[in-house]
């Protein structure tokens, strides 16, 4: 009987985490001044990439998050900011260099990079954050 139950358990699980992974963006979503806070509060954890389109480090970076975006669906969702077209954000969090990272916890900030890091380097700063 345990040993029913504990498969029974085990599926189930399994059947959740698909369901929650259903939910979660496998691209990233382009978000705006005014969709932000709702992004944010939306998912448990988020990496905001604020960009700009004639900025080559972050021409560069795009790929790379959209390669974690799926690798990492289900744990992290990111989004995609353009500073130039949503300036209000970009001022609210300091943004003075491109690209910058913000990363948020149950819809707090928590966290920030700067640059076109390498994609291991991402993961790292977002691993304390998906295990805590």
């Amino acid at each position: 009987m345990d040993e029913l139950e504990s498969i029974r358990h085990k599926r189930l699980q399994e059947l959740q985490q698909s369901l929650e992974q259903k939910h979660f963006p496998s691209s990233p979503v382009t978000i705006t001044d005014a969709s932000f806070d709702e992004f944010v509060l939306k998912y448990p954890l988020v990496l905001v990439d604020c960009w700009a389109p004639w900025c080559g480090p972050c021409r560069m970076l795009s790929p790379v998050l959209d390669e974690l975006a799926i690798e990492m669906q289900g744990k992290v969702v990111f989004g995609k900011l353009n500073v130039d077209d949503e300036k209000m954000t970009a001022v609210t969090f300091g943004i003075t260099s491109i690209p910058a990272m913000l990363i948020f916890r149950e819809g707090k900030f928590v966290d920030k990079l700067i640059g076109a890091l390498p994609k291991q380097n991402i993961i790292q700063k977002l691993q304390p954050y998906i295990e805590g």
